[in-house]
């Protein structure tokens, strides 16, 4: 089992316990910890808290690189386990909590963005990283970015791929609160579970619910823009390149990315 779930005093933790693979976010991960999440809320618990061992300091290091595809297939397509995780996060009708202990990294980053509220220690660093392996990422990844974040520093998370602190991601809304480490869990509990508690869940739900609608009416996008997003992303996992990512990646060595030339190549290879 790749995640831990325990239940006090109606509080649902479900900590990701794969340290030596840094809780990459791998097909059986995302599986566990959606399992997890339903569980929690089917037991009529009034939040639920994401937590991770760490090891060399990562709390999650994203997508499971060895698991992309590389036969031309969509790595962010609607149905995959990690996207699937994600809007379980969203629609589960009770607040989720992250409490990062470490460097979030890729896709645990969109996770923690899909949760309702960051707690985070004071050692932790945020980087959002498809652009070093190549990968395009999709449309509803991006919007929470910007939706929580604003246009520019979407942008500069997106485009240089470098991480921020936990001060800089707090100063720019993306986490709540920042703790010293040594009393990351007392903050959680003081701060933000016992109030939980003491409040209304089935209030707490209705006005969940209202976020997540509310939120998308503020983001409403015409289908043509849609089709244009797919074009772009299609012919960015279609090319040369995406399986440079992957490939050096997994070859632990720097990526050689060759643009609109790799592109050419990519098309002409499939003639």
């Amino acid at each position: 089992m790749l995640v831990n779930t325990t239940i006090k005093d109606r509080i649902c933790y479900v900590e990701m316990q794969n340290p030596d693979h840094f809780n990459c976010l791998s097909e059986q991960m995302c599986q566990e910890l959606e399992n997890a999440i339903q569980s929690g809320y089917k037991q009529e618990c009034v939040g639920i808290v994401i937590k991770a061992q760490c090891k060399k300091g990562v709390w999650s290091a994203g997508h499971d690189i060895r698991e992309l595809p590389q036969n031309g297939e969509d790595p962010l397509a609607y149905d995959v386990p990690m996207e699937r995780l994600l809007r379980t996060i969203q629609e589960t009708a009770i607040p989720v909590i992250a409490c990062v202990s470490g460097t979030v990294w890729g896709g645990a980053c969109d996770l923690c963005l899909s949760c309702d509220m960051i707690m985070s220690a004071d050692n932790a660093t945020f980087a959002i990283t498809p652009a070093k392996i190549g990968i395009p990422y999709n449309a509803s990844g991006i919007m929470h970015f910007i939706n929580q974040l604003g246009m520019n520093k979407a942008r500069e998370m997106f485009f240089l791929a470098t991480p921020i602190t936990a001060l800089d991601a707090q100063n720019v809304g993306l986490i709540n609160h920042v703790a010293p480490l040594e009393e990351l869990d007392n903050f959680l509990e003081e701060h933000f579970l016992n109030p939980l508690r003491r409040n209304s869940v089935m209030s707490i739900s209705a006005i969940k619910r209202q976020f997540r609608i509310l939120s998308k009416a503020s983001s409403v996008i015409p289908s043509e823009s849609f089709e244009k997003i797919n074009a772009y992303r299609t012919r960015v996992y279609k090319s040369a390149d995406y399986l440079e990512g992957i490939n050096s990646f997994l070859e632990k060595r720097a990526p050689v990315y060759r643009g609109k030339a790799s592109d050419l190549d990519t098309r002409n290879s499939r003639r």
